[in-house]
């Protein structure tokens, strides 16, 4: 899946379910359930997402609703197996961009 999103430091949780196409619910469910997920809250408990974050929402993303994966099932694979999961998902994000962008090329032609 491609998110796209600006680059910035922080992203409100508003943007961040919409370049997901998922509910603002939804994340704020996975942030309980997933501890490598950590928002910073402002005052009014508003949460801003790093882009530390985006990358583990689409991780967990990937394993939820791209490989059908349970919610015990994603938090085990997080914890046994992330260095080498992290590598493959790299790869696989690195050649969807990839593929994203010779599409664009294509279209323009």
């Amino acid at each position: 899946m491609h998110i796209d999103l600006p680059e910035k430091r922080y992203y409100a949780i508003g943007e961040v379910a919409k370049a997901f196409g998922v509910n603002t619910s939804l994340i704020r469910f996975w942030e309980k359930e997933f501890d490598v997920l950590q928002p910073k809250k402002n005052a009014k408990g508003n949460r801003k997402f790093t882009p530390e974050d985006i990358k583990n929402l689409k991780f967990i993303y990937h394993l939820v609703k791209e490989r059908g994966f349970t919610l015990e099932g994603a938090k085990i694979h997080l914890k046994e197996e992330k260095k080498q999961a992290l590598s493959t998902f790299e790869i696989i994000d690195k050649l969807e961009n990839i593929k994203s962008e010779l599409i664009k090329i294509k279209n323009q032609m």
